[in-house]
C-alpha cells in the first residue's frame, strides 16, 4: 500500500507555508523526536516511514518504523505503554517530526524507563581519555521488562 503526502514544492512553501510536505530520506525514513506533552521531556527518538506517519495522523497513536525488525511499530502494542499524540510538529524544512504525546503507562523505553535517555555522561569524562567515558543512571525504572515482554 502506498502512502502519499503532498509533494514538496519550493523552499518558501516548505519553510513558511501551511501544507505538510515531509522530506523522507533516501531510505524512505524521517527522524522523529517524541516528548511528553506536559513536561517537554524527551522520551525517545525513532524513525517513521510514510506508512507510520500516516498511521500516526489517522489514529493519534505514535507509530514508528522499526529498523531492527523491519516493520511498522505501534508504540505500546506489546507493553501497553502507548503514546497518544497531542501535537505533531515539523521543523523548518520539514525533515524532522516532533511528537508531543501523553505517555500512557509512564514508560517510553523498552528497558523500563520513562525516557530512553536514562543515562548521562559523568562529569569526570575527559574527551581524549576513553577510560573516563562512564555513564551514570539519571532515572529509575518504571517497570521490569522481563515481566512485560514475553518472548514469542
Amino acid at each position: 500500500m502506498s502512502f502519499v503526502f503532498p509533494a514538496r514544492t519550493n523552499t518558501a512553501d516548505v519553510e513558511l507555508g501551511t501544507m505538510l510536505q515531509p522530506k523522507f530520506g533516501p531510505d524512505g525514513l524521517i527522524p522523529c523526536i517524541t516528548t511528553d506533552h506536559v513536561t517537554n521531556e524527551v522520551l525517545m527518538f525513532a524513525f517513521m516511514n510514510a506508512e507510520a506517519l500516516a498511521h500516526t495522523i489517522k489514529t493519534k497513536k505514535a507509530t514508528y518504523w522499526s529498523r531492527s525488525r523491519n516493520k511498522l511499530w505501534i508504540k505500546g502494542e506489546e507493553s501497553g505503554n502507548a503514546q497518544l499524540v497531542k501535537a505533531l510538529l515539523v521543523d523548518c524544512d520539514q525533515d524532522v517530526i516532533l511528537l508531543k504525546v501523553e505517555n500512557v503507562g509512564g514508560a517510553a523505553c523498552h528497558n523500563g524507563y520513562k525516557s530512553c535517555f536514562y543515562r548521562k555522561l559523568t562529569d569526570s569524562a575527559v574527551a581524549d581519555q576513553p577510560d573516563t567515558m562512564k555513564l551514570e543512571y539519571a532515572s529509575k525504572r518504571v517497570f521490569d521488562p522481563a515481566t512485560v515482554y514475553k518472548k514469542k
